[in-house]
């Protein structure tokens, strides 16, 4: 029984969505590699296309483009996915998954390539405008602080 999560950014607005996918459509994520097209039907969004950008394994290990196959490898890398910028020319070894969705898998990074029909960022887009609206209202000042003279000067009327 194979489940992941899958993760479906859009490039354009830069917001993400989550979603958990089980059994049949996560077994047609099996052997697909970084950089495969996936139809969005696949994950029942008519109309979208994907491609697969990444992912991680069940321990959290990044999954890495260069890196061939299923499973884990411990890799001599100074940058790139899963290496924090280190002195210049320093080498880190680092374990990391390799390029191909297996069982392990936990969670599997999509980037859409074609819109479909339905709106899967609406309510991204919602929760984006209200955290900007909040963060806008604290800039400001007229946060708390404007809502309570507001009650203050309701209740001396």
């Amino acid at each position: 029984m194979a489940s992941f999560k899958i993760v479906i950014s859009s490039p354009e607005s830069g917001l993400s969505v989550q979603r958990e996918i089980k059994d049949d459509a996560a077994k047609g994520f099996l052997g697909l590699k970084i950089g495969d097209a996936v139809k969005g039907e696949l994950v029942d969004l008519q109309g979208y296309e994907f491609v697969l950008t990444g992912g991680s394994d069940f321990c959290g290990f990044p999954m890495r483009r260069d890196v061939v196959g299923v499973g884990r490898r411990k890799i001599l890398a100074y940058e790139g996915v899963g290496v924090k910028r280190g002195e210049r020319g320093m080498l880190q070894r680092k374990t990391v998954c390799g390029n191909t969705v297996h069982a392990k898998t936990a969670q599997v990074n999509l980037k859409v390539i074609k819109g479909g029909k339905d709106n899967i960022f609406a309510e991204a887009e919602k929760k984006a405008s209200e955290k900007k609206a909040e963060k806008d209202a604290k800039k400001s000042g007229s946060g708390k602080a404007a809502e309570s003279e507001k009650t203050e000067a309701a209740a001396t009327v």
